[in-house]
């Protein structure tokens, strides 16, 4: 295998790894939040405004970190070694 096969396979698998922690971590977080909120909301369904209001804020903000980590995906998979593309390119031996 050479260093530049090494090199692409490497990103490749951190940028899967990257996504799927991301979408993982999202969907409990999610879930989580969701069903606080509605077991916040059956206990006092007085305060039911208010706990949705938080309820959005939290999802919301919630939402922003799996932004992050896809910006950091695409930052390791585009950017890092001058991008995946010409790794392949090199590798295969194709000019394009």
């Amino acid at each position: 295998m050479t260093p530049d096969a090494l090199i692409a396979a490497v990103l490749i698998f951190g940028f899967a790894v990257i996504v799927a922690a991301v979408a993982l971590g999202s969907a409990v977080g999610d879930g989580i939040v969701a069903s606080k909120a509605v077991e916040s909301s059956a206990r006092q369904p007085e305060a039911r405004g208010n706990i949705f209001t938080f309820f959005f804020l939290g999802v919301g903000i919630l939402e922003a970190f799996p932004i992050i980590g896809l910006v950091l995906g695409f930052f390791l998979f585009f950017a890092v070694g001058g991008g995946v593309l010409p790794l392949v390119t090199k590798i295969l031996g194709t000019t394009h």
